[in-house]
């Protein structure tokens, strides 16, 4: 009787959609989304883009299961003094919606990935 290989399911967000490469790609997305937003593009203005992609690609990657630290500013200390509205936040995750669903994300991973985003919604509003 020949050996089946038994290929394990993903088991995080960050498996299911694809790793590391598929992170990149929504965060340009997303990048790309937010800078032509104008509801939240002029928090962007002075901010070096390469950078910010690296960074949030990491947070991303950490938030979905992709790495077991994040070694990046606290949410309130990234956003302090920027005075970010609720429809700010709304756009971003808005914009972050749009990029996963257009990178092919299921519904349920995009529903996941926004439930977790939204428990951060304290921690950068109004700061």
């Amino acid at each position: 009787m020949a050996e089946r290989k038994i290929m394990n399911a993903p088991t995080t967000v960050y498996e299911k959609i694809g790793g590391q490469q598929a992170i990149e790609r929504v965060v340009d997305d997303f990048y790309n989304r937010v800078l032509a937003d104008d509801t939240v593009n002029q928090f962007f203005a002075h901010t070096d883009m390469q950078k910010q992609r690296r960074h949030q690609t990491a947070f991303i990657s950490y938030a979905l299961g992709g790495s077991d630290r994040y070694t990046g500013r606290s949410m309130e200390k990234a956003h302090e003094g920027l005075h970010l509205q609720p429809e700010h936040f709304d756009a971003i995750v808005k914009n972050l919606s749009d990029a996963l669903a257009a990178n092919g994300v299921s519904s349920d991973d995009i529903n996941t990935v926004l439930d977790r985003i939204a428990t951060l919604k304290e921690a950068v509003l109004y700061k």
